[in-house]
């Protein structure tokens, strides 16, 4: 049915256009004869038609008139009239000179003939194209879903060019918060202004999408923006800033919704790459833990340095295969040898040390859930993170490893639970071994809840929501810093190239995120109201902060050369404490949870079990968020 439709259309086209060109021969008659044409070349006119016509239409066919739609007529079917005309003109003149099928033709005539034909032909596409437009998308019928753009930049306006175009889109406006700008138009549509009234423009104009088009606005303000649209449950997308994958491409493909990272996320990374490159680049590389989300990305990461080597060490079989897969599909040109174990087994690896001789070992292998660790696993967090971290640290300082990176987290810093009294402990033989290797570097690098990585906040609070709720927070007033997984693995990368010797890194995190209002940007993100996903509050769990920390009381920090990278000075660490802690580190016994706690005391002087003080009176929940006690905790 559809095809018999355009068929007709194509033919409706054609036969209008045929008329088009009876029009135009006529009217160039009477412009030659100033509208008073004597009869005989009146009979002549109508005579020769009969020639004129099928070259006419036989070029409006060659050239392909009819492939496209009225609706969408644009430069290149102006093109193609132009050429059919100018084709159908000269096979006209030549006719008239060489086969004369009439006595005499006036010359002004078929001068005259094209450009009138041009004007009825391209002008009755422009005019049926742009009452369509505004029947359907302007102010008739307005079909178009109203969007607001954010920011009336270059970006913007040729972003609004595109929409003048689309039919899905019919943009109502520009907020910025240039004074100049404000009242002023752009592409003919009006600039409103600050951005801070966008909730109340959005409802003014009906407009429930918005489109942020400030790629080169400071990161922060981005997020501000991002926020404001959230808060106030506007559909914004936004347009990211031009990279060389998107050159050539039209604004509105590269437009996209907001996701949670956009109001998580900070200035890009910049990477030392010369000297990430001298450290990696034909050596060979370990990565333990190489399965798990900061492990895999530091494969990724390492792979684009291109290693003589890369040894994914991981105890996951699953895991590991993924990875492979992964590398076999989007890296194979690196050599990468998949290796299952623990690092606690000692004699594994000396025989992977032995065989493959690493120089840089990345050390990322970890129990990390906090609440796991803290009941009934206490003493397989000790073993899992500390025995492990020493006896690869062993081994790489038995085969002079070049250096060792320790991945550590800011719950090491003053701890009140297991897993981070662990991490901590883990830094403490790294310092320790430091002191009795001259060979070995020995790095720790230190950050905190890495965004959508196995077992954070974020997964868990989506398979809530995708449950229709409750979604759970232990606290309103809990906060964690937050940063993407490729942030991460580079800073790794580069604090990796910086140490001499026994240096605790520590990231910058930004500034620290109420879980709370994570749950809620994430709940709006999803399309849903605050009542319709409720939020409850579950509790503190045993051995949770209120707070992250990424240095404790007693240390300072000094800058390196890279803005996002401070050294802590931490506790000095005396290579004799390792001969001390050994013995019960190595004791054969299960240790009772309250016992690993009680000997942590000793052997972690800023390990705190006691909950501070802001944790013995519940605090209000806000307006809207309901207290629960027997809701399952989320995890954070």
């Amino acid at each position: 049915m559809s095809r018999n439709k355009g068929e007709w259309l194509q033919l409706a086209a054609f036969v209008f256009d045929l008329a088009a060109v009876v029009v135009a021969w006529g009217t160039g008659y009477l412009l030659r004869f100033e509208f008073s044409v004597p009869a005989p070349f009146a009979q002549t006119g109508v005579s020769i038609l009969l020639f004129v016509l099928p070259v006419y239409g036989a070029m409006f066919w060659t050239f392909g008139l009819y492939r496209g739609l009225w609706l969408f007529a644009s430069l290149p079917d102006l093109i193609r009239i132009v050429k059919a005309i100018a084709a159908g003109s000269a096979l006209t003149l030549a006719l008239v000179i060489i086969i004369r099928p009439v006595p005499s033709v006036p010359r002004t005539v078929l001068f005259f003939t094209p450009v009138v034909l041009l004007l009825i032909m391209g002008g009755a596409r422009a005019a049926y194209r742009a009452t369509k437009e505004f029947y359907h998308y302007g102010g008739l019928l307005a079909q178009g879903k109203p969007v607001l753009i954010v920011g009336a930049g270059g970006a913007a306006a040729l972003l609004a060019r595109e929409l003048a175009r689309s039919h899905e889109w019919r943009l109502v406006g520009f907020v910025d918060d240039d004074e100049v700008k404000q009242g002023r138009d752009l592409n003919g549509i009006q600039i409103f202004g600050p951005i801070a009234q966008l909730p109340r423009l959005a409802r003014e104009l009906k407009a429930e999408h918005v489109i942020v088009a400030i790629p080169s606005a400071p990161i922060e303000r981005q997020k501000e923006v991002f926020a404001l649209c959230i808060r106030n449950q506007i559909k914004a997308m936004v347009l990211p800033a031009l990279t060389g994958l998107d050159e050539g491409k039209p604004f509105l493909s590269r437009i996209r919704s907001i996701d949670l990272e956009d109001l998580l996320r900070r200035d890009a990374v910049t990477i030392d790459t010369p000297h990430v490159e001298a450290l990696l680049r034909r050596e060979v590389v370990m990565v333990t833990g190489a399965g798990g989300s900061i492990g895999s990305e530091l494969c990724r990461q390492i792979a684009a340095f291109e290693p003589a080597l890369l040894l994914a060490f991981e105890l996951s079989e699953f895991a590991l295969y993924q990875l492979t897969e992964e590398f076999r599909e989007h890296h194979p040109k690196i050599v990468l040898v998949a290796l299952a174990g623990d690092v606690k087994d000692a004699v594994l690896l000396d025989d992977v040390m032995r065989r493959y001789a690493p120089s840089v070992v990345f050390h990322a292998a970890a129990y990390k859930h906090v609440p796991l660790m803290e009941e009934h696993n206490a003493w397989q967090a000790i073993r899992n993170n500390v025995l492990g971290t020493y006896r690869l640290a062993e081994v790489a300082v038995q085969h002079r490893v070049r250096r060792f990176v320790l991945i550590s987290t800011d719950k090491a810093v003053n701890p009140t639970n297991v897993m981070g009294a662990s991490k901590r402990l883990a830094e403490m033989v790294c310092q320790a071994l430091q002191q009795g290797t001259g060979e070995t570097v020995f790095e720790t690098v230190r950050f905190g809840n890495v965004l959508g990585s196995d077992g954070s906040v974020v997964p868990k609070f989506q398979e809530q929501i995708a449950r229709g709720g409750p979604v759970t927070v232990t606290h309103p007033e809990v906060t964690r810093y937050f940063m993407t997984i490729p942030e991460a693995a580079q800073l790794v990368l580069q604090a990796s190239s910086m140490g001499s010797g026994g240096e605790i890194f520590m990231l910058d995190m930004g500034k620290p995120v109420k879980i709370v209002d994570l749950a809620q940007d994430l709940i709006r993100l999803y399309g849903f109201r605050d009542d319709q996903i409720k939020i409850v509050f579950t509790g503190l769990r045993p051995g949770e902060k209120l707070y992250e920390e990424l240095l404790a009381d007693d240390e300072t920090t000094r800058p390196t050369p890279h803005r996002k990278l401070r050294i802590a000075r931490a506790r000095e660490v005396e290579r004799d404490w390792l001969s001390d802690f050994l013995p019960w580190l190595l004791q054969e016994a299960i240790v009772p949870d309250d016992a690993v706690r009680r000997d942590l005391h000793h052997w972690v002087p800023e390990y705190d079990t006691a909950p501070p003080a802001a944790l013995e009176t519940e605090a209000a929940p806000p307006p809207g968020l309901l207290p629960a006690a027997h809701q399952s905790a989320s995890s954070t």
